[in-house]
């Protein structure tokens, strides 16, 4: 019968495969021969979800980057707020929270123009998800109740099964108990109907889980074991490594010896099969406790033993709470009461460390510690039954603790009187220790004067070989131009056809060097920054033009998704920063590859993103990137370099109070990302 129900399941599961891709052949198709248009986008729209649902993501980003520019052509609103969403979901399946909320954000807030509330409730309920992830529950919990009217009015069981399934998580971690079993139950339900089997395994466990912190034992026992039915047909091999000491634990709740036993030792058997400590820790601590309550002694101390030795490396203090407790009742029975003394102090002192952490409920058999109160009177002496032998040495012991508080007393005083000379020494010495400060100080300064003057004028010679780099390609290109047309070489009809194009070059040139003489102008004695507040939008879109004909060259996609905000530094160094950064994002681009500039706040900074979709760079060249010495290679149109401009860039960055950095994998592209001040509010 299992064979069956397996078999039928991969029949499904290819025949479902098949169906998605000859789905996504016939829409491929008839997007090839429609319009530019709204049918257009939509088509591509139904393509971008049968490629986000069968999880091929980057083919899914590759038709959103195409129907996003036509939608927003077309100034269709509904189409564009939907493909803003699914490229959040993208970002988000890939842990790229970054760009997954600013893709969020741009869809809640047309969704809210459009007047669509299904919309809205979708991207708040993938907001909720995002937020629960990052911690922050609260904020999750309010995105999740403000999505769940509608999606429950609608019958939208996918959208409640997600809905369901956050609430309850932010619950549970907002200490909501009952709640999150309230949601938990209710996901259940809903997919069960979806047979979303992964949902049901999830919820299932969450329930059994929030039953134990109720002490419902009952029902914990009861959702366990449909969780292990669940499990015989999945290869989670782990979660049943997991869940079988649980379901023996409950059991050992009522006593049930030989249900606790056959749970616990398959746990055990298992956790030792995957190498799992915490699930032998959690196996061996209940397997004591069993053994402890059946009257093995021996045996139950041997298993708490063997799982002492896995505390350390497990560093899970619930499991270490209920290895104390149980070391304390084992101790006292084996009547070694001032061990258990001990080690209830250190269970209690554990216990309270982590109820001021708002640590979650603590599965632990809280019962009496029997003669825990003759543990306390054994070690007192003068208890009526102690013999004359123990009284003579009682007395002995305090004659000794005397002597040793009169040693103490002395040394006391001889410490004082050292330290009375010692004072004397250190006024007649103080002086001459002032005079040597001051004069280390002086040459100190003027050391790191020096070596400052001395990174300040290598700053500044790599500066301006940079700059003079990009404008002799400006300049070169206009005087090329101008020969062609002294040696009759072209028309003149052909060359009024470039002149827009040499415009556009003899403004660069113009724009670098008059860069280049007010920034000189206003650093003639040092490379000390001036900062000043400007839009770095403002700054972006002189950039983006400077490079526009280069991108066309490529035919690479150039994506604008900055904001105004206000920075506060030298306005003159940052762009030279933004415009290296960007001629090296087009310099390692290929055809058809997405350069995207953006900034947003961080922790009270602007950061800023440059990113591409390039070659990407390897670990062991990302690490020479910055290095004062400059790292070269040849862009994809076997553009030179000088090596020296993400040198100077860092230098630059750093001088305005911020930091530059890189993130990169090969063939898969870069992203730097610059961190500068933010001007402060008016």
């Amino acid at each position: 019968m299992k064979q069956l129900i397996t078999l039928t399941a991969i029949i499904l599961s290819t025949l479902s495969c098949f169906s998605q891709t000859k789905e996504q052949d016939s829409l491929t198709i008839q997007l090839a021969y429609q319009k530019q248009d709204s049918t257009k986008v939509e088509t591509s729209i139904q393509l971008i979800k049968s490629f986000f649902h069968s999880q091929d993501y980057k083919k899914a980003l590759l038709y959103i980057d195409q129907s996003e520019k036509l939608s927003t052509r077309l100034k269709y609103h509904s189409a564009t707020a939907e493909i803003k969403y699914y490229k959040a979901l993208i970002y988000a399946q890939n842990d790229d929270y970054f760009n997954a909320l600013d893709n969020y954000n741009t869809a809640l807030r047309l969704f809210t123009q459009l007047e669509d509330p299904l919309g809205v409730a979708r991207v708040k309920n993938s907001l909720a998800l995002i937020e629960i992830k990052r911690g922050n529950y609260n904020k999750g919990l309010r995105y999740s109740l403000s999505a769940i009217d509608v999606f429950e009015q609608k019958n939208l069981y996918n959208e409640l099964s997600r809905a369901y399934g956050n609430l309850a998580e932010a619950y549970f971690n907002t200490n909501q108990n009952d709640n999150a079993l309230d949601f938990n139950l209710k996901a259940l339900r809903i997919r069960e109907q979806l047979n979303d089997s992964a949902g049901v395994i999830i919820s299932t466990k969450n329930i059994a889980s929030l039953y134990t912190v109720r002490k419902e034992h009952r029902k914990a026992i009861e959702y366990y074991e449909k969780l292990l039915v669940y499990l015989e047909s999945s290869k989670e091999q782990h979660l049943k490594a997991e869940i079988l000491p649980l379901l023996g634990a409950e059991y050992l709740q009522f006593n049930d010896f030989d249900n606790a036993t056959t749970y616990l030792l398959s746990g055990l058997k298992l956790n030792r099969k995957l190498k799992r400590q915490k699930g032998i820790l959690k196996s061996l601590n209940s397997l004591s406790l069993l053994n402890f309550k059946l009257g093995k002694i021996r045996l139950a101390e041997y298993q708490l033993d063997e799982a002492s030795k896995l505390i350390e490396n497990v560093n899970d203090p619930r499991l270490e709470l209920e290895n104390l407790n149980l070391r304390v009742r084992i101790d006292s029975t084996n009547g070694n009461f001032k061990t258990a003394f001990n080690t209830q102090r250190a269970y209690q002192s554990l216990k309270d460390k982590l109820d001021l952490e708002n640590a979650k409920p603590v599965f632990i058999e809280e019962e009496p510690i029997e003669n825990i109160n003759d543990a306390n009177a054994l070690i007192t002496p003068e208890q009526s039954n102690i013999n004359p032998d123990q009284n003579q040495k009682y007395k002995r012991t305090k004659l000794y603790a005397y002597i040793l508080v009169i040693l103490l007393a002395i040394m006391l005083i001889l410490f004082i009187m050292l330290f009375i000379k010692h004072k004397k020494d250190h006024v007649q010495t103080s002086n001459m220790r002032d005079q040597f400060k001051t004069v280390t100080l002086e040459n100190a300064s003027l050391l790191e004067q020096t070596q400052h003057l001395e990174e300040m004028n290598q700053v500044k010679d790599r500066l301006f070989s940079i700059v003079s780099h990009d404008l002799k390609d400006s300049i070169t290109g206009v005087k090329a131009f101008l020969d062609l047309l002294k040696e009759d070489s072209i028309s003149r009809e052909e060359f009024n056809e470039l002149i827009p194009e040499l415009s556009d070059n003899a403004d660069n040139a113009a724009a670098l060097l008059m860069n280049l003489l007010n920034w000189s102008k206003s650093q003639m004695q040092n490379l000390d920054p001036k900062p000043e507040t400007f839009n770095i939008q403002e700054v972006f879109a002189e950039k983006m033009h400077l490079i526009e004909k280069k991108v066309e060259q490529k035919r690479i996609i150039l994506l604008d998704e900055s904001i105004k905000q206000l920075v506060y530094a030298d306005r003159s160094m940052i762009e030279i920063v933004i415009q290296n950064l960007l001629a090296n994002a087009v310099k390692f681009s290929r055809v058809g590859d997405v350069i995207t500039v953006s900034n947003r706040d961080r922790n009270g900074k602007i950061l800023i993103c440059i990113e591409d979709t390039g070659v990407g760079i390897s670990k062991e060249n990302q690490a020479k990137l910055f290095k004062n010495g400059g790292f070269t290679t040849r862009g994809t149109g076997h553009e030179k370099g000088t090596g020296l401009g993400l040198s100077i860039c860092k230098q630059l960055v750093e001088l305005n109070q911020g930091t530059i950095r890189v993130e990169s994998e090969p063939n898969l592209g870069s992203k730097f990302y610059v961190e500068l001040p933010k001007a402060k509010a008016v």
